[in-house]
């Protein structure tokens, strides 16, 4: 019988991971995801938000080698920052997101969008939905239809001044600036109307957001919410997923057109043949304006390409 379990790891474990399963990895790319493997009859998909799913007949076994399924995990001791007030979903919402963190290629994209009450059914109607449940189609053409109807800031954060900052911001304080700044510009764009909540898609626990927060020039610390797949308790968070998911994505396709040759998403063994080819054709410099340097990818793709 086919079982399913989904556990949720750090990233230290995320990476162990990797290693673990090298010589398993598949080839094929999936959307959000860090690697595919196949072992026995077991397939392990690992996503970049640290989430990992076992599927097979030996699914338990093999998750019970790194963790414990999220079902129980949910239920026990939930954090004050995962506390919403009653009927959150239906007030008038910040919603916050970011794609691209995990991706070896492209930049990383974050959106902040202002959903009011009276918009939530008409959003609800159009699809508007979590972007993992859609396709990549789908997200462009929605992302298209939604910036008409909120306000939203968008921030591209691409990969030359990604490299540029990296050393000086590790990848949560990145992101933190980065959301507090949408929500920021945001906020400014939507004076005098203040929003009831902003819901932030939880990356990192809600302490060390407010310690990275400190560092930043134009702070947002009031009325702020931290939850996992925030998308699914208010459809602000789905809507600016789709709009930085879009713009992700149209990204890619950017850096594929000046390539001449498709830049693949993701960080698994294709990032690194892509990558190899970019070093081949113009060194470190070009690869520099197309990826995330810092990922082992670079060291992997160097060796590809002195081959």
């Amino acid at each position: 019988m086919k079982q399913n379990q989904v556990i949720k790891v750090s990233n230290e474990t995320l990476k162990k991971m990797a290693a673990a399963y090298e010589k398993n990895k598949l080839s094929k790319s999936v959307p959000y995801t860090l690697f595919t493997a196949k072992t026995g009859t077991t397939t392990i998909t690992a996503y970049n938000s640290g989430k990992v799913m076992f599927q097979g007949t030996g699914a338990e076994k093999e998750a019970q080698k790194w963790g414990n399924p999220t079902t129980s995990a949910k239920t026990a001791n939930p954090s004050k920052s995962q506390q919403l007030p009653p009927g959150f979903d239906q007030l008038s919402v910040i919603g916050s997101d970011e794609v691209g963190n995990g991706s070896y290629f492209g930049p990383v994209t974050v959106c902040a969008a202002y959903v009011e009450k009276n918009m939530i059914s008409k959003l609800k109607a159009l699809g508007v939905r979590d972007s993992k449940e859609l396709t990549d189609d789908q997200i462009i053409k929605l992302s298209h239809l939604v910036k008409e109807l909120i306000p939203y800031r968008l921030l591209i954060l691409e990969p030359k001044k990604y490299n540029e900052i990296q050393p000086k911001y590790n990848a949560v304080h990145m992101k933190v600036a980065l959301h507090n700044q949408a929500i920021y510009l945001l906020l400014k764009d939507l004076a005098p109307v203040k929003p009831e909540g902003i819901l932030i898609d939880q990356f990192t626990p809600e302490g060390n957001y407010r310690k990275y927060v400190r560092s930043e020039k134009n702070q947002v610390t009031e009325k702020l919410y931290f939850i996992t797949k925030g998308e699914q308790y208010h459809i602000a968070v789905a809507a600016a997923s789709i709009i930085c998911r879009a713009a992700f994505l149209e990204e890619l396709q950017k850096e594929s057109n000046e390539l001449g040759y498709t830049v693949p998403s993701g960080a698994g063994a294709k990032s690194d043949q892509v990558a190899s080819r970019v070093l081949k054709q113009g060194g470190m410099d070009l690869l520099s304006n197309y990826v995330k340097l810092h990922f082992a990818n670079t060291g992997k793709a160097q060796k590809i390409a002195e081959k």
